[in-house]
Formats: C-alpha cells, structure tokens, sequence
C-alpha cells in the first residue's frame, strides 16, 4: 500500500496555513512498528492520537471468556486511538495493534490540546475529526443491532476497500461479530449472486 504521509493528510483535508502544519510536524515524531507490535495496550494510560502513514493496525478489546472483538481497523491515512483513555486518563479498555509493519506519526494530547486553544482553525479541524469517529461508531453500534450479516460485511467492504487480502478471515468475522464459519456462508451466499469479493 501506499504510504500517506501526515502532512500530505492535513493539506488535502483541511485548511490549515503551512506555519500550522509545520508547527504539528515539528512537535510529533514517526514511529515504526513491527507486525504484532502492540501501540498500545489495555490498562496502559493513552497519551496520543496515531496516524497510520503505511501499514494497518486493529483496535480491539478481549471480552470476560477470552473472547477478541474488533472495534474497527486503521489502514493508511486513518487516525486511530482510545478516545475515552486519551481525554479522561484513564487505563485503556482496548489494545491497538499492528497487523503489518507499521510506520506510525504520533500526535501527543497534549499538542493538540494547545493548539485547539490557540487557533481557531485547528479547533475545526479537531471538532471535525471527532465528529466523524462519533457517526462511524453509532453507523456500526446500528449494524451490529440490526442489520443481516450478509449487510454487514458489504458495508465492511465499502468502509475498507483495500484490506480485504490483508487481514485474516477471522479477524473480519470478529469485526462483522459472526463466527467464522457464518462468514464463509455469507461470502458463499454472495458468491452465488455474482457478487465479486
């Protein structure tokens, strides 16, 4: 996959001046992560944002039975990060993981938090962002009540288009929150409609 770089991120998307984005660049450094490495793990405290620049992590918690479950995956150009452990500080309630290795640009909280206090812009840029995780999140809390799970993986694959390949089968049932095996029927069922994925 192509590698996004942060700063191309901001100036395709927002409306920051250069002095701003140079200031982020300046404060924030590029992490790398080997396939399996973990960002972050459950009960640690969260202290940023990550910005995948190329590669592709998981965030996901383990249930009381031992049991994984996917919230979402982050392929390139994706910000991923355990919202309520960042802005409350509390111990984390999930893991982020590499799936790939993984180049990471790391944004610190409290970064941003001076920013948003000292330009308006950024502030927008921030509210946007936040604003779109929330509808993403109650999209996917509405499929996973109601919809078949057939519907869920069509909608899995329009949200990621490209990583069908680079995931395992039951990471992809453990994201749609079906068994493997109710996953092959449902590939079967599409198949046999002419469906090609």
């Amino acid at each position: 996959m192509n590698k996004i770089t942060f700063s191309t991120f901001l100036t395709s998307n927002t409306d920051l001046d250069e002095t701003m984005i140079a200031e982020l660049m300046r404060h924030c450094r590029t992490l790398f992560f080997k396939k399996g490495d973990f960002l972050l793990r459950q009960g640690d405290t969260c202290h940023a944002s990550f910005f995948v620049e190329k590669g592709l992590v998981r965030q996901y918690g383990i249930d009381n039975e031992g049991k994984e479950h996917i919230l979402q995956f982050a392929p390139e150009g994706w910000i991923v990060t355990d919202r309520d452990s960042l802005y409350n500080k509390t111990p984390a309630a999930y893991f982020i993981q590499a799936i790939e290795d993984t180049s990471i640009f790391l944004i610190e909280e409290e970064l941003v938090s001076k920013l948003t206090k000292s330009h308006s812009n950024f502030t927008t840029f921030n509210d946007t962002l936040l604003h779109n995780h929330i509808r993403q999140l109650t999209k996917r809390i509405y499929q996973l009540l109601s919809a078949s799970a057939e519907d869920r993986y069509l909608s899995f694959i329009k949200t990621y288009p490209d990583i069908l390949l680079r995931v395992p089968q039951t990471m992809v049932a453990s994201y749609l929150g079906i068994t493997p095996e109710s996953l092959s029927r449902v590939r079967k069922s599409l198949s046999g409609k002419n469906f090609k994925k």
